[in-house]
């Protein structure tokens, strides 16, 4: 599941995720009729327009051993927002279908840790960075300290602290947009906070979030690269050279 804000702006994540789990040995597809996973819709109060929203993700995903998904603000709205959504709708096939795919849908890290059960992915990454555990990572889903464990294992990669780090980063969404202020306010403290580390680079699971701090960070010309983990983790020695 690429998300949108990938598929429209940050395809790359998607291709490294694709590279990643096909070298792990996983068989990939791509459902083509995927679009939404329906959160911005849910996030702003418009429920029943999420319905066929919904619909169009259970019938793209079905039958799949597990859906995978760069982000941990999409994997949050499947498993915790499709199940609101069906239940407005009615519909008792649409429940039974959500019933199926939310607990199969996974973050990457949760999937990577969880159920392949691996922490060193073979990936190689020599540069110093810093990790912005994302609200829905963190709150919604609980990916706890899996981000970590993998980026610790990757060759080459030293990991420093984010001060405040569990701290948002302000973006949420239509957030942004309605209450930019707010969010300027808060984005520009985490970009302070990732230039006191003197990483490289800042890793994010979510893009959106790596969006607004990476507009701070280069409106500040920090010198600061933002990268989704799933970058680092398919990046390999052959890429270095």
């Amino acid at each position: 599941m690429v998300t949108c804000v990938n598929d429209a702006m940050f395809p790359g994540t998607g291709a490294a995720v694709v590279r990643l789990l096909r070298r792990l040995g996983v068989d990939v597809d791509f459902p083509e009729a995927q679009t939404c996973c329906a959160q911005p819709m849910v996030n702003t109060g418009y429920l029943d327009e999420a319905v066929p929203v919904v619909r169009t993700f259970v019938d793209a995903f079905e039958g799949y051993d597990a859906i995978v998904t760069p982000s941990g603000s999409c994997a949050g709205s499947v498993r915790h927002q499709h199940r609101l959504v069906a239940q407005r709708s009615g519909d008792a096939g649409l429940e039974r279908a959500v019933a199926a795919t939310s607990p199969r849908t996974y973050e990457l890290t949760e999937f990577l840790v969880d159920v392949l059960g691996v922490t060193d992915v073979g990936a190689y990454f020599p540069h110093r960075v810093t990790y912005h555990p994302t609200c829905h990572s963190l709150r919604m889903l609980g990916v706890g300290d899996r981000p970590r464990r993998l980026l610790e294992d990757v060759r080459g990669l030293r990991l420093v602290d984010l001060p405040h780090a569990e701290e948002c980063c302000g973006f949420g969404g239509t957030f942004a947009v309605k209450n930019a202020d707010t969010s300027i306010a808060m984005g520009s403290d985490k970009a302070r906070h990732v230039r006191e580390t003197g990483a490289e680079v800042l890793v994010a699971g979510d893009n959106s979030c790596l969006m607004h701090i990476g507009g701070l960070l280069s409106r500040g010309r920090a010198g600061v690269r933002v990268m989704h983990l799933a970058e680092i983790l398919a990046s390999t020695e052959g890429d270095a050279r």
